[in-house]
């Protein structure tokens, strides 16, 4: 491992509540102005201004962490990082490379800075699906995501990031194969599932079910599941193996939200009140943060809730 502090033992399974950011591709082009090709955040990476304006998105997050002695999950912003959506924005895989490894140089830096004895900063890179991340024109087998994901995660591997985390996966065959591209190259991995409004899968495919698919294809390697760009409201039925929710703002669908021609940033009480309303169905979550719409608003508001019940200061 390069320069990794915590992939030979990752402290969230160990206890403790962990923050991470919001909606990052979201904040960025609706508060700040930014135009990101493809929801690509790791576009904005190729220069100094949209470094900078990376570094500025992340601090008000790691500042709601340090207030409170919390641990934090700093993602990278490479959801859109593999070759796919790389080669659609004009990047080769010498360039892709580079710009993995510039993110994760990053969380680096933010880590020296705020890193505490009582807040341990995990630095994270993440990975995005291969097609679109609500509705895939086409699906891959295990095999051909492991073969996709690999070389990302290769990149990831030979960085100071100590995990993987896979946000917005709609079926379990690229949640399988992803997460055998993972072991392949030693990475601890976070397998992170989107949900429709009925709970399910994008792929019509029950919660459970596709994580014992994957469990069961791997050994049970990923080091925890995570859930994202779904609403609290759409979390039918739970599972012992979720540790981590980056809930949507808003309640609608995904296919009311590619409609919507603006931000619906929901209110951050009711969101932070639905996570806590979840903690029965998600009995070990315990990372906590948002995804679109979300900002350091929403991110505070969860915090706080989650801290003013005792049962869940674990």
């Amino acid at each position: 491992m390069t320069g990794s502090k915590y992939r030979a033992r990752l402290p969230q399974p160990e206890g403790g509540v962990f923050l991470t950011d919001g909606g990052i591709e979201t904040v960025l082009i609706f508060h700040e102005g930014l135009d990101l090709p493809a929801f690509a955040a790791f576009d904005l990476l190729k220069d100094r201004s949209g470094t900078e304006a990376l570094r500025s998105y992340y601090a008000p997050y790691l500042s709601l962490a340090r207030e409170r002695g919390l641990g934090f999950v700093l993602e990278s912003p490479t959801w859109r990082a593999s070759p796919r959506w790389a080669g659609e924005l004009g990047y080769d895989g010498g360039e892709l490379d580079q710009l993995n490894r510039r993110a994760i140089a990053l969380m680096e830096e933010l880590r020296a800075e705020y890193e505490t004895a009582e807040m341990p900063v995990v630095i994270s890179g993440c990975i995005g699906p291969q097609d679109d991340g609500y509705q895939p024109a086409a699906l891959l087998s295990p095999e051909e995501a492991r073969a996709y994901h690999c070389l990302q995660i290769a990149t990831l591997a030979d960085t100071a990031a100590d995990m993987v985390t896979a946000m917005t996966l709609t079926y379990a065959d690229e949640a399988l194969g992803l997460t055998r591209a993972a072991v392949e190259h030693g990475m601890p991995v976070v397998i992170g599932f989107t949900l429709e409004t009925d709970g399910r899968l994008p792929s019509g495919q029950p919660l459970g079910e596709a994580i014992e698919q994957v469990d069961d294809g791997t050994g049970g390697a990923p080091e925890y599941y995570m859930l994202n760009c779904a609403h609290p409201t759409h979390v039918a039925s739970g599972h012992e193996r979720v540790r981590a929710l980056r809930a949507n703002a808003s309640q609608l669908s995904h296919a009311e939200l590619d409609e919507a021609e603006e931000l619906d940033e929901g209110d951050p009480g009711e969101l932070a009140a639905g996570y806590v309303a979840l903690s029965s169905k998600l009995p070990r979550l315990s990372v906590l943060g948002g995804c679109c719409g979300t900002d350091h608003r929403h991110v505070e508001a969860i915090r706080d809730a989650w801290l003013e019940e005792p049962a869940l200061r674990r």
